[in-house]
C-alpha cells in the first residue's frame, strides 16, 4: 500500500497482514483523489475518516495539507497500526479516535468539509450510515460525503445524493450538503 500524492506521496506502508480490513485498492484511492482534486482545494479542510482500517485514506488527506483529518477505528490493532504510522511520519495534524463509529456519530458535535466512510461490506445499516451524518448536522456547508460500498447498496434516491463512481469491485456515492436542497 502506498500514499498516492501530496506532500507524503509515494510512501510505503506496509500493513500487518493480520489486520481484520479490505484496504481501499491503490486504483480506486487514485481516481478518486484525481476527481477530489479538481473538486476541492484541500488546503484548510477538515476531514473525518469512518471506519479507518489501515488509515490510508487520512494519510492521503493529511498528505493534501487538509487542516485536520480525525481517523475513527474500532479494532485496536487497527487503531495502534493507525497511530504508529501516523507518529513514523510525523502527521501532527491526525487525531485517532478508537471507537464504534455509530457511538461515535451519535455523540460528537464537531462538523467537517468531508467525511469519508468505507464500512465493511457486510455491516446491515449501511444506509443508516448516511441518515446520521446529515441527521446530526456533521457536514459543513457544501461538505462531501464519499461512502465505499458494495455494488448492491444504492444510494440515488438519498438526500444529497450526487454521484456514484465505480472502479473495479469498487463503488463511491459521492453526497454534496447544502441547504438549498433542503
Amino acid at each position: 500500500m502506498r500514499i498516492i500524492g501530496g506532500k507524503y506521496g509515494r510512501r510505503i506502508i506496509k500493513t500487518p497482514k493480520n489486520l481484520p480490513v479490505r484496504p481501499t485498492t491503490d486504483l480506486a484511492k487514485e481516481s478518486l483523489f484525481n476527481i477530489l482534486n479538481n473538486k476541492i482545494d484541500f488546503l484548510g479542510k477538515t476531514v473525518l475518516d469512518l471506519f479507518s482500517g489501515t488509515g490510508a485514506i487520512s494519510y492521503e488527506f493529511i498528505s493534501r495539507n487538509c487542516e485536520e483529518v480525525t481517523s475513527v477505528e474500532m479494532n485496536p490493532n487497527c487503531y495502534k497500526f493507525i497511530k504508529e504510522t501516523s507518529e513514523k511520519f510525523g502527521m501532527e495534524k491526525h487525531r485517532i479516535v478508537r471507537s464504534e463509529v455509530f457511538k461515535f456519530l451519535k455523540s460528537h458535535k464537531k462538523s467537517y468539509d468531508i467525511i469519508f466512510a468505507d464500512p465493511p461490506y457486510a455491516m446491515p445499516n449501511f444506509l443508516e450510515l448516511v441518515d446520521l451524518i446529515f441527521n446530526n448536522n456533521l457536514l459543513k456547508e457544501n461538505g462531501l460525503l464519499i461512502v465505499e460500498h458494495p455494488i448492491e447498496v444504492d444510494f440515488s434516491n438519498k438526500k444529497y445524493f450526487f454521484e456514484k463512481r465505480k472502479y473495479s469491485k469498487v463503488n463511491f456515492s459521492l453526497f454534496m450538503y447544502t441547504t438549498e436542497n433542503q
